[in-house]
């Protein structure tokens, strides 16, 4: 099991601490520091079942002054989120070509 975290975030920290109290020790993935690249990403938006822009955090700073309002490709979105893994919605949480979003955590239940 892996999950793409942010330690700052309350909802991936929450996320988390259910992993590991379900007796489960997952690759934690900081991907604000490593981000993931365009083929790892659109894997995970097809297994997540979305569409590219489903996957984006538009209350980011970012996507409302460079994004918000124009209209890209879902190949355009997964190189904007590539280049700016801040708008990557998190939780994610990967295991054996399934991933859940975890928000809520409880979400994570499915793949434990």
């Amino acid at each position: 099991m892996e999950i793409w975290h942010n330690p700052r975030c309350k909802k991936s920290r929450e996320t988390l601490k259910r992993i590991e109290d379900a007796g489960v020790q997952p690759k934690i993935r900081k991907y604000l520091n490593a981000p993931p690249s365009e083929r790892e990403l659109s894997q995970v938006v097809k297994m997540l079942d979305i569409k590219p822009f489903d996957l984006i955090r538009k209350s980011e700073k970012v996507f409302k002054e460079k994004y918000k309002g124009k209209d890209f490709s879902d190949h355009e979105w997964i190189t904007i989120m590539t280049l700016n893994p801040k708008l990557i919605e998190r939780p994610i949480v990967i295991e054996e070509g399934e991933a859940i979003i975890g928000r809520p955590p409880e979400n994570v239940d499915e793949l434990l």
